[in-house]
């Protein structure tokens, strides 16, 4: 059995106390070898244990690797496969919705355009309802006017033939009194009637 025991110096001394070995290994007669410092260094740079560390180096890598490749890849995996399977669900449920707003925002524009006509051709019935009436009513008065106007061109015009008829029946008198009083002349009806029917001629 090889047993590298620790030891330590005393100031100024070069001895090296060991520690009791124990009766099991006296008894056996095992030996014990005593090495002095290290020497090369620190072990892991030491030439003489390249080998031993390139090879768990190399075990170490192909746990490393195999882990990774079995566990930790697929899980990475599938986790960017759900990601992707997310996002292109989110683009599509996006466009869809931009396609759903586009197909709204025509109905609307068409609806709009719908409801413009409407507007307009409402207006446009009740101008033309307004004139219409506008017209009638026009029409009505005109001939409400015509028929006042008629009445009172034949009231006046019967005013006229009496008034006419009492200057005639005046005149005739007047000429009468006048033949009689100034001229002492005694003349018809029929001739006065005459006379003054020519004067007014």
């Amino acid at each position: 059995m090889f047993v590298t025991p620790a030891f330590a110096q005393s100031e100024g001394s070069d001895a090296v106390h060991l520690p009791p070995q124990s009766d099991a290994a006296a008894a056996h007669g095992e030996t014990v070898h005593i090495e002095g410092e290290h020497e090369g260094g620190f072990p892991p740079f030491n030439s003489e244990f390249y080998p031993s560390q390139l090879l768990w180096l190399a075990i170490t890598f192909g746990v490393f690797y195999w882990v990774l490749k079995r566990v930790v890849l697929p899980r990475i995996g599938s986790v960017l496969e759900n990601r992707r399977d997310r996002i292109a669900l989110d683009l599509e449920a996006a466009e869809r919705m931009k396609s759903d707003a586009d197909e709204a925002h025509a109905a609307y524009e068409q609806e709009l355009a719908e409801a413009r006509d409407r507007a307009h051709k409402i207006a446009q019935e009740a101008r033309d309802s307004a004139r219409s009436d506008a017209e009638k009513e026009r029409k009505r008065l005109d001939a409400d006017l015509d028929e006042k106007l008629d009445a009172a061109q034949a009231r006046i015009a019967e005013v006229k033939r009496s008034a006419l008829g009492e200057v005639d029946q005046i005149a005739r008198d007047v000429t009468d009194a006048i033949l009689r009083e100034v001229a002492q002349i005694e003349a018809s009806a029929e001739e006065i009637a005459g006379a003054v029917d020519a004067s007014r001629g």
